[in-house]
């Protein structure tokens, strides 16, 4: 978790690149109400990641009065295990606020290597094709499909053409560029053959979103149209997650003083992350009584953190916890760990960034200054040089040394999460955009 005073800020990155011009409401059916499939492999209950923001935007969508259904797979994410409840090999439906969810089988591998994940993508894309399909007879207004998984693309175009419905494509990350560059997939040759199929297939959608400004500029790149981008960032309930007004409860469940300082990771523990970082920025400062690591997550590199740290007794490690408590789980940071592979820094926008912001806690970051996320922590942290353990262990000192600098760079923190990334603001001129596409020409054959 998957997580004050204003001071002026100059226009960051995480603005949107892209402005619609203003432009009235279509009309679906009643006042406005909307007709919107949305389709991925991650969907709520999942906690972290990609189905944690499509859950809560299909809730958010659903109290707006709009219809929605969503086609997408049982939770498995991010322990790589479907939750107790859900079943695997079989299709089902149930309803979860105001949204009529189906789901389809799902293969998850024990051990998600990258041919697994790729055949695990892929799975759910031939699982997921026939319900899909299906949905022709309901007419949707919008079909909205985030990626990953891109596979899942060529089926969501199809069911827009037949049901003359608008394709919406939202990239949370580029998988493609992500599976090449950090070697999941190798040989020039078949990088050239995907990346001009992934070229052919974006151009082909009514609209696509990502979360960043880097991630619009790369669209650009692969051909979009810049008038079919828009910026859609993660979001964060800056009502729910602030800062704290007194310490948190986890301070005395984990036996940590008032007085010492805690430096939190919190979030997916996947290959991306680059956690090796971790055990060895513990062990830097080890010598430091007076600094707690605490990591807490699930995923498929977190059984090598734990046995990294086994030996350090600065190292707590926490599993998952509930969404309600995610505001005193954030809170309990003086200082954010935010590790980060260099090859993939400029190719995602870490989700977990949004509850870091909104907390008012500043940020040690892996990444480099020219890239996005440098330029957005640079604001509000400090950065070090990607999986460093001793550039990491060096700005972690600086920031346990200063608590006023930790209070001014969490002030800034806040403003641009109650700026930039207010859960109700973003998902208005979403609702706003979705209705402009409806009400646009219809994209490419």
């Amino acid at each position: 978790m998957s997580e004050t005073q204003r001071q002026a800020l100059p226009a960051g990155p995480l603005a949107p690149a892209h402005e619609a011009p203003p432009q009235p409401h279509a009309r679906a059916s009643g006042a406005g109400r909307m007709k919107l499939l949305l389709y991925g492999i991650n969907f709520a209950p999942e906690l972290t990641g990609i189905g944690k923001y499509t859950g809560e935007m299909a809730q958010w969508l659903a109290a707006q009065g709009h219809d929605v259904r969503v086609v997408t797979a049982p939770p498995y994410y991010p322990a790589w295990s479907v939750w107790p409840g859900y079943r695997a090999g079989r299709y089902g439906r149930e309803q979860w606020q105001g949204v009529q969810v189906m789901r389809c089988p799902l293969w998850v591998p024990a051990k998600p290597t990258g041919l697994r994940r790729l055949l695990h993508l892929g799975a759910f894309a031939l699982t997921s094709l026939p319900m899909l399909l299906a949905q022709w007879r309901w007419k949707p207004d919008v079909v909205w499909m985030v990626a990953p998984a891109f596979a899942c693309a060529p089926g969501a175009l199809a069911l827009a053409r037949m049901s003359g419905a608008a394709a919406w494509l939202h990239i949370q990350d580029y998988e493609v560029d992500a599976a090449f560059e950090l070697g999941l997939l190798k040989g020039d040759r078949l990088r050239r053959v995907a990346c001009a199929a992934e070229r052919w297939l974006l151009q082909r959608f009514d609209r696509v979103s990502t979360i960043s400004a880097r991630m619009l500029e790369r669209a650009r790149d692969k051909g979009v149209d810049p008038a079919r981008l828009r910026a859609l960032p993660n979001w964060v309930d800056v009502s729910a997650v602030r800062p704290l007004t007194e310490p948190s409860r986890y301070r005395a469940e984990l036996g940590i003083a008032q007085t010492d300082v805690v430096a939190l990771y919190s979030g997916n523990m996947g290959a991306k992350q680059g956690l090796e970082v971790l055990s060895g920025l513990a062990e830097r400062l080890q010598d430091r009584t007076d600094i707690h690591f605490v990591y807490c997550g699930e995923g498929a590199a977190r059984a090598a953190l734990v046995q990294a740290c086994a030996a350090l007794p600065n190292v707590r490690f926490l599993d998952l916890q509930p969404l309600e408590r995610l505001p005193d789980l954030l809170g309990l940071a003086d200082i954010h760990l935010l590790p980060q592979k260099a090859d993939a820094a400029d190719l995602v926008m870490p989700s977990k960034l949004t509850g870091m912001l909104s907390s008012g806690r500043p940020v040690v970051a892996g990444a480099r200054p020219e890239t996005e996320l440098g330029h957005v922590v640079a604001q509000c942290g400090l950065l070090a040089i990607p999986q460093d353990a001793d550039s990491f262990a060096a700005a972690v000192r600086t920031l346990a040394a200063a608590p006023d600098l930790r209070r001014e760079l969490g002030l800034r923190a806040r403003t641009i999460a109650e700026e930039t990334l207010a859960r109700d603001s973003v998902l208005h001129r979403l609702e706003a955009d979705l209705h402009a596409c409806m009400a646009a020409p219809r994209g490419r054959d």
